[in-house]
């Protein structure tokens, strides 16, 4: 289950490329009272259809006028199937969607602002970038990717953020070190990261190896790849006597729920903890995907975060924590 998402029909009013692989899908939505805006750093979900089921996946969503939604979306050739469907949609087409919401959004009270994007990452933070150089306050934004002509929006955001906007390129041989980024921050400036999992993990060693706050830290994380060398394993829970396969390139997460198991969950990207279950017995490994859980925790294999994490192989029994009759 998950929170109640206000649930729209929208239309795909027009689709361009603002990098290649990455496609600017735009949105009207049906409502008559569709007069609504969001803030930066806002997602939608979006119903996708998947191996004959209906799934969910989020995306950013990027400054548009009101009563629109405008998302960017990578293509990834190892998706899940979300990347391929939104990339499927062209002008005409009707989708249902989740009016934004925003668990990822600016504080508006730091005297300075460092913004950290690592390739698709950019998304929310364009938003952001554009909404803190208006407003003329601090801002430096560390643009990550591993080709030049990959990244999304950079020139938009060089024109607003003039040398405050640094780009990384690694084909050029210019690549983001982290800690000097944070280094020239001012001590009560915040960060803001959205990037890949290994790239949250460094921002989080290294923003703790500061000393700075860790409320002044905010990151998001796009949903975990599907790794080609993913493997099935299987599931037991603890107290049924039921097994159940996860297929390769399925979550954890999604063999449960189809399976029919009450089961809590929210970001489906490793963030929230809410999917999170304990690991009673373990034959195999986990390959943990998360950033929920520190390091500690995932070295002593009790818990996992089934929208995101899987065993390499093997089986687990887990303890999903529900019991009947306990609503």
């Amino acid at each position: 289950m998950k929170g109640k998402l206000n649930w729209q029909t929208a239309i795909v009013t027009a689709t361009t490329d603002a990098a290649p692989g990455v496609r600017v899908i735009d949105f009207a939505v049906e409502a008559s009272d569709a007069a609504f805006s969001f803030s930066p750093g806002s997602h939608s979900t979006f119903e996708i259809p998947l191996g004959g089921k209906s799934a969910q996946r989020s995306y950013s969503c990027l400054p548009s006028p009101p009563g629109t939604i405008r998302v960017g979306v990578k293509r990834h050739a190892l998706s899940r199937g979300g990347s391929a469907f939104m990339w499927s949609l062209a002008p005409g087409a009707k989708v249902r969607l989740s009016l934004p919401e925003n668990r990822f959004e600016l504080s508006w009270r730091a005297p300075s602002y460092l913004l950290v994007a690592g390739g698709i990452g950019i998304t929310p933070l364009y938003g952001m970038a554009l909404a803190l150089a208006r407003r003329k306050m601090p801002v430096r934004l560390a643009y990550a990717v591993a080709k030049r002509s990959e990244a999304a929006f950079a020139e938009e955001l060089g024109a607003a953020l003039g040398d405050a906007c640094a780009l990384y390129a690694a084909d050029e041989g210019n690549r983001l070190d982290l800690g000097a980024e944070i280094d020239r921050l001012p001590p009560d400036g915040e960060l803001y990261v959205c990037g890949p999992v290994r790239m949250l993990n460094e921002a989080k060693a290294l923003w703790a190896s500061s000393g700075r706050p860790t409320s002044k830290l905010r990151f998001e994380v796009f949903g975990a790849m599907e790794d080609p060398a993913d493997r099935p394993f299987t599931v037991r829970l603890s107290g049924d006597s039921r097994v159940i396969e996860v297929r390769p390139g399925q979550t954890m997460l999604d063999a449960l729920t189809n399976a029919g198991v009450d089961m809590i969950w929210d970001c489906l990207r490793g963030e929230c903890g809410l999917c999170a279950v304990d690991v009673v017995e373990l034959d195999g490994a986990i390959d943990h995907r998360d950033v929920f859980f520190s390091s500690e925790q995932k070295a002593e294999n009790r818990s996992l975060c089934t929208c995101v994490s899987r065993l390499t192989s093997g089986s687990a029994t887990i303890d999903t924590g529900f019991r009947p009759g306990s609503r």
